[in-house]
């Protein structure tokens, strides 16, 4: 699919991003192991997270999901109860599902083998290969530790790990590893990354610990099922937040957002660039949840890198848009990160916006981003990467002329009705053609 975007008028609105995606993903996984049944609702209907609730289906847990209702109803097979897959379980284009379910079935005395799409098929692996199997699980995987995974689960033992990079992916892998270890876990992040897991897993009543970016986690007999509504996702709505600052005398409202202070890295680095919006926390249960209201505001450049990048490493795309628009010269490093995602998010989004009429010089870990005061219409790829064509969209707003996005139908994978939100809250001319 193709989508052809022009431009965009001034606009106000109000907008209900889609489920959060991460916290779809994992209360799906820790429901299939709590002992009853769960109810799940607004879960997130996109390939990613379905992809995950049907690879639990194969482990042998009961899941309904309905598609008119988007609730997800689980019966909880209790710690010790997950099957072996009679086939290859296949992750999609979904690395949450593939490394959190390498740590799921690590302990469970059965062979498991899980593969993915190209894109899944070229991501790293060996970060969960290695703490995973200094816990006594045997893992194969292709040359340079590329899935497919085959995995010979067994009797684990707790260790302590110091994380080589800040994964909330690699962190929930060895936490769900660490759920049937003999003994504690200890996990020590280079610096925080975002804490869904540990918030669901307290709620369900388990042993989790935390000081600081320190992690430890017992085993427990038992996890309680959850009644669970998952708030908004704030990374899809980071693309609207970045839309109503770019374009002129626009206002936008986002409602039913996930603030959870481990995803708002981006808001801060807004700040820091002279944005202008208001946070309001309007319920704190086991996420705080509420409303952002973002208007058009002046950027100016700035220099990010370091411990920030963890709590905003999806919205670099859309991040890199509002520094091509700013005033000044903007800097990007120690974003190395960005290069290991669904594709190589430096590399694609200097080259297309680029071709946009952006001024950017690519850097080994990062960028250096020279702002323009409008970019221009051009034919981009988004590499297959939904993140890339949505943030390439959120650019199209403010281009001269037409801008035509190549395999725009990635955006499936975790936001499925961007192309109708765009259209609609930012008033923006948009053909989908195939």
């Amino acid at each position: 699919m193709k989508a052809i975007i022009k431009g965009s008028r001034s606009f106000k609105g109000r907008f209900k991003p889609p489920a959060d995606k991460s916290i779809s993903h994992r209360v799906a996984i820790f429901s299939s192991i709590a002992e009853g049944k769960s109810w799940v609702k607004n879960f997130l209907l996109a390939q990613d997270c379905l992809a995950t609730v049907e690879a639990l289906k194969k482990l042998g847990v009961e899941a309904e999901l309905n598609f008119e209702t988007a609730e997800l109803k689980i019966n909880g097979r209790g710690l010790s109860g997950l099957k072996e897959s009679e086939d290859v379980i296949n992750a999609g284009n979904s690395a949450s599902t593939m490394r959190m379910l390498a740590g799921l079935v690590s302990s469970f005395p059965f062979l498991t083998v899980i593969t993915g799409d190209q894109s899944l098929r070229k991501r790293p692996m060996d970060r969960i290969i290695c703490p995973l199997s200094q816990m006594g699980a045997a893992i194969l995987a292709r040359e340079e530790k590329f899935a497919p995974l085959c995995i010979k689960g067994a009797t684990l033992k707790g260790i302590s790990y110091s994380l080589p990079v800040a994964s909330a992916q690699l962190k929930t892998a060895v936490m769900l590893a660490a759920l049937r270890a003999e003994g504690e876990t200890t996990i020590i992040e280079p610096a925080v990354s975002r804490d869904h897991s540990e918030r669901i897993l307290k709620k369900q009543g388990a042993d989790v610990e935390i000081e600081g970016k320190i992690i430890k986690i017992r085993p427990v007999e038992r996890l309680k099922p959850l009644s669970f509504f998952v708030p908004g996702d704030f990374s899809s709505a980071a693309f609207f937040v970045v839309a109503a600052l770019i374009c002129p005398e626009s206002e936008i409202e986002i409602e039913s957002v996930n603030l959870n202070p481990s995803r708002l890295g981006l808001l801060e680095v807004l700040e820091w660039m002279g944005a202008k919006f208001k946070v309001e926390v309007e319920k704190d249960e086991v996420e705080p949840v509420g409303r952002i209201k973002v208007s058009s505001s002046s950027l100016s450049s700035v220099d990010v890198g370091g411990s920030i990048w963890p709590r905003l490493i999806d919205e670099g795309p859309v991040l890199f848009v509002a520094m091509a628009l700013a005033k000044g010269r903007s800097r990007v490093f120690n974003a190395q990160e960005l290069r290991v995602k669904e594709t190589d998010r430096i590399k694609a989004m200097a080259i297309e916006l680029s071709k946009m009429g952006a001024k950017i010089e690519e850097k080994e870990d990062g960028l250096i981003i020279d702002g323009v005061d409008k970019l221009k219409g051009a034919v981009v790829e988004s590499y297959g990467d939904h993140r890339i064509a949505m943030a390439l969209s959120i650019a199209a707003l403010r281009a001269e002329g037409e801008t035509l996005i190549e395999n725009a139908e990635c955006v499936q994978v975790s936001f499925p009705s961007f192309f109708e939100e765009l259209k609609k809250i930012c008033q923006a001319e948009v053909h989908l053609i195939q």
